[in-house]
């Protein structure tokens, strides 16, 4: 269950829910949009989910290629978290971004921002529902959940619990903006400017202590 959960947290790293997220916050009436894109993606992912996780109990193809591709991967994904962590320290991904912006001079911005800015509660729940595919770590996770042999009630609660935590960057504003409209659009200002200026540091400790870790985890995996 350590590994589910842990998967779910990695999980939480989505460039694209981060994009919308931060798109929705600059527009009129945000938490009723952003209640639109999590019904949306909540019912998608979890309905995929539980296809897969229930698809893949009793699977004797992934119960006798586990053993390998398991630790392969943990360590495959480790290898890309340190490598990452590199390239945010040496500031490679603000060059990136320096020449998309260059090359992107004059261009439309994509099709789900512009739904977006002219979208109601209805336009968001049709592109979270649509954006929302399962990821790598989700997919991991439901590999790990499809092993524990759960009765069919706790896994549903189980996959629920998981896709709860994925959104959490976009449940965190919303319940916000619900209980605190006031107050919320200056202390979101606030944790940007914070974001801004730890932001980096922050993120090459958080992804090279994850890929180390995952990476170990790997090999240990292949030597037992």
């Amino acid at each position: 269950m350590g590994e589910v959960a842990f998967q779910a947290f990695l999980s939480v790293l989505n460039p694209t829910l981060i994009a919308v997220t931060t798109v929705m916050l600059l527009l009129p009436h945000p938490g009723r949009l952003m209640v639109g894109y999590w019904l949306g993606a909540m019912i998608t992912s979890v309905t995929l989910g539980l296809l897969i996780v229930f698809s893949l109990q009793g699977s004797s193809t992934v119960s006798t290629t586990k053993k390998t591709l398991s630790p392969l991967a943990d360590i495959a994904l480790g290898a890309v978290l340190l490598v990452l962590a590199v390239i945010l320290a040496k500031g490679g991904d603000q060059r990136l971004a320096d020449r998309r912006a260059k090359h992107g001079e004059g261009k439309k911005p994509p099709r789900w921002q512009r739904a977006l800015r002219r979208g109601t509660a209805k336009t968001t729940f049709v592109i979270g529902a649509v954006l929302t595919l399962p990821g790598a770590s989700y997919l991991a996770g439901l590999d790990r959940l499809s092993k524990l042999g759960y009765s069919t009630a706790v896994t549903v609660l189980v996959v629920i619990a998981f896709n709860l935590v994925m959104l959490i960057l976009l449940e965190g504003p919303m319940i916000a903006l619900a209980v605190a409209p006031d107050w919320t659009p200056a202390a979101i200002d606030r944790a940007k400017g914070w974001a801004g200026r730890h932001g980096r540091q922050l993120a090459v400790r958080g992804l090279a202590g994850i890929g180390v870790a995952l990476t170990v985890k790997g090999i240990v995996g292949l030597l037992v």
